[in-house]
């Protein structure tokens, strides 16, 4: 948020400080906040028709005494089928709109709900039952079918969603579809073929 400000120019007002003492102290609900944010951006780009969102899982490469949730994963952009790359740190799965810009002639991708997937070590100092990433996907999925009540919902994922227990928390309006097939390449293809 502060270097958004930054650029609109903000960086050089005596008071500056103040707009990273808001951000920085402030308690902040981050569910409130998605709830919110979905329904901005849910209203204002796919008013109606099916929601299309996208689940994904990334890597952030967190370090520091502070950083305890973090784990070792499988580096999906360096590895490949035949070579195996670890990176450690913190796993994130987030939700994102997929929304068609009709004047773009692109599907841009608008995030509005990420969690956090510990890794197993993490949850066992804790005494904590591990949940896998496909748990943590059906949370995000049963929440965002709350917040979005009436509508249908298109759940777009690769493979590692493709598992019965996803497919079965979904209510029957709704739907997973993996984008896991070669024939979705492109993103016209992609769209037309998850809406028809």
């Amino acid at each position: 948020m502060t270097a958004c400000l930054r650029i609109t120019g903000r960086a050089e007002a005596a008071n500056f400080s103040v707009y990273h003492q808001l951000l920085n102290r402030a308690r902040w609900n981050p569910r409130t906040l998605a709830a919110r944010l979905l329904s901005i951006v849910v209203a204002s780009l796919v008013p109606d028709g099916p929601v299309v969102i996208g689940m994904d899982d990334t890597i952030e490469r967190r370090w520091g005494p502070r950083i305890a949730a973090r784990g070792i994963y499988r580096d999906p952009v360096r590895s490949s089928h035949g070579h195996f790359v670890k990176a450690s740190g913190l796993r994130w799965l987030s939700f994102i709109i997929l929304c068609p810009v009709p004047w773009a002639k692109c599907v841009k991708a608008l995030p509005v709900l990420t969690l956090l997937c510990p890794s197993e070590r993490y949850d066992q100092k804790r005494g904590r039952k591990h949940k896998l990433l496909t748990d943590c996907a059906r949370q995000g999925v049963l929440q965002l079918c709350r917040w979005l009540p009436g509508r249908d919902i298109i759940f777009v994922g690769d493979s590692s969603f493709a598992v019965h227990t996803l497919a079965a928390a979904l209510a029957s309006t709704n739907s997973i579809r993996s984008a896991a097939q070669p024939h979705f390449r492109d993103e016209g293809s992609f769209f037309d073929e998850l809406l028809y």
